[in-house]
């Protein structure tokens, strides 16, 4: 089973999901071969490199009130910690388009398993600890920590390498009818869309497994 995963690093539901996506997997076990994708998507295309303040960007741009905010947050932690997802404070929102690109790399030249790490490791990064995903030194370190090599991963990032993959691969999810994430397709025919619970995905998991085996 193939397994695309259509997200943004500074999406706090794709933080959700993909644990609670991970977890399905882990449930249903190794009978069920998956091979799991990070493709891009950004919710922020525009944002410039300094980023900006998170609260008020949030409000602006979803017009929502400080009460509001404070609400939406609250359920996003509640339904991580459900998950095994630990959100810290993130203060600041910043472009996502070379961790997008780190990414990508990820995937052509790693190690099976390493752009799966990497993009947890991003997640952690930024919505755990309120990092800048978007810092090529911290793109250079968590490259590191899963395994890719350092002086390649810097080569990457000022080369400005997977540029025009990274934005080819966002022009075809979003032709595809993506316009939110995290969403979740798997086999290029099913979709799921959203952090659903880990059940949920389970549940779709198994279902469509199944109707594959009886086809």
């Amino acid at each position: 089973m193939r397994i695309d995963f259509v997200s943004d690093v500074a999406c706090p539901w794709c933080a959700v999901g993909l644990n609670a996506l991970e977890r399905a997997l882990e449930r249903i076990g190794p009978d069920l071969a998956v091979e799991l994708y990070m493709q891009p998507f950004e919710l922020n295309p525009t944002m410039p490199p300094e980023g900006a303040n998170a609260a008020q960007y949030l409000k602006s741009k979803y017009g929502i009130s400080d009460e509001q905010l404070a609400v939406n947050r609250a359920r996003i932690a509640e339904r991580g910690a459900a998950e095994g997802f630990t959100f810290g404070v993130r203060e600041h929102v910043w472009n996502t388009f070379d961790a997008h690109r780190v990414l990508h790399w990820a995937g052509v030249e790693g190690e099976p398993g390493m752009q799966r790490s990497l993009k947890h490791a991003l997640l952690r990064a930024y919505h755990g600890e309120g990092r800048n995903p978007g810092a090529h030194d911290v793109l250079v370190e968590l490259a590191t920590q899963v395994g890719l090599p350092s002086q390649r991963a810097r080569e990457v990032l000022e080369r400005g390498e997977f540029a025009d993959e990274v934005r080819e691969a966002e022009r075809f999810w979003q032709d595809a009818g993506i316009h939110s994430v995290p969403a979740v397709v798997i086999d290029r025919r099913h979709l799921i869309s959203g952090g659903q619970p880990s059940a949920v995905f389970e549940q779709a998991l198994r279902q469509i497994a199944a109707e594959h085996a009886s086809a």
